[in-house]
């Protein structure tokens, strides 16, 4: 029996394998490297000296999925799979909701079609909009400021209209916060296609001298610096995490379960710059520009029902996921 992880060739999805493939699981991944690259699969593999199968394929493409389910005894799927920048979905909205949404369908009817009733879904703290009050918990309000966002938020709905129809589905829907840092190897990592979108790499790009000064984007928001807060996850902590939503759909119950992946606590964009410039000892040079449109002031999560129910801890600091990504940024 195999887990298929979509876009497992990503920067999430590279971290879960490598926990995976560790505790001794069997792995189909599918990814079409729209934004990572064939070398990360090497990686997990050189990291974990353990095979996994892999194939390149879309999945709006359903010929491809149907043959990767025929070819495999596939018992559950994490799905990764989606485009995932804010900014560019607001300047990509069809794209975005083609690609996020569409592809999600195809892929839930092709497990439907092989009686793959367990799945773990990536989605995100974008679902809460700009929340009334922090630390974010679960039951809180949702809606959504950007297309990211919303292909998230339908994705979730869609996957509870699944449950209800159908009783023995298992399904966990994951709202990640702001996962940063990369692996201790230094192997794996964020590596986005072109100019950086996610502000950790960027700054690793910075410090690297490979650009110039990184964009902080409005220091106006009514926090304590005036920059936006966020709550940063180690993606090693992250990635642990699917393990745990994982092991309560196949050994518990089956139902649909919602968790907040986060530490709880909230960092501005200059506390991140100054610490990665402190445990590192470089620089990283930075203006303030106009804010970015579907930008919010202040997202920090309350972890405590990940904990509660699924046994979720995050274990790794700030100082930690700068001194990962560095290391990770030094031997690209």
């Amino acid at each position: 029996m195999s887990i298929l992880i979509t876009g497992g060739a990503g920067f999430i999805g590279t971290h879960t394998c490598v926990e995976l493939l560790n505790k001794g699981e069997d792995l189909v991944v599918v990814d079409n490297f729209y934004n990572s690259n064939p070398q990360a699969i090497k990686n997990v593999k050189k990291i974990t000296g353990k095979e996994l199968k892999f194939y390149e394929a879309n999945i709006l493409d359903r010929g491809s999925l149907v043959k990767i389910f025929e070819e495999n005894n596939i018992e559950s799927v994490i799905h990764f799979a989606g485009l995932k920048a804010v900014g560019e979905s607001v300047q990509k909205p069809i794209e975005y909701y083609t690609n996020n949404i569409s592809g999600s369908l195809v892929l839930f009817d092709v497990m439907k079609q092989f009686n793959c009733k367990k799945v773990v879904f990536s989605s995100s703290a974008t679902v809460y909009g700009n929340p009334e009050k922090c630390p974010i918990t679960e039951d809180m309000p949702l809606s959504t400021t950007n297309p990211y966002g919303t292909s998230k938020l339908y994705i979730e709905q869609i996957l509870r209209d699944i449950y209800v129809s159908d009783k023995e589905w298992g399904i966990v829907l994951l709202r990640y916060f702001n996962p940063i840092g990369a692996h201790t190897s230094g192997l794996i990592g964020e590596v986005p296609s072109g100019i950086p979108n996610n502000i950790m790499p960027y700054i690793s790009k910075v410090a690297s001298k490979k650009l110039e000064k990184v964009n902080v984007f409005g220091d106006d928001y009514n926090t304590p610096d005036g920059t936006g807060v966020r709550d940063y996850i180690h993606v090693v902590d992250l990635a642990l995490g699917h393990l745990n939503a994982l092991d309560k759909i196949r050994k518990e119950q089956n139902g649909s379960f919602t968790y907040n992946l986060g530490t709880g606590k909230g960092y501005s964009v200059l506390d991140l710059i100054k610490t990665f410039e402190r445990v590192n000892n470089v620089e990283v040079p930075y203006e303030i520009t106009d804010r970015r449109p579907g930008d919010i002031a202040t997202c920090y999560s309350d972890p405590t029902k990940a904990e509660k129910e699924i046994g979720f801890k995050t274990v790794k600091n700030l100082e930690d996921m700068c001194r990962d990504t560095w290391n990770f940024e030094q031997n690209l």
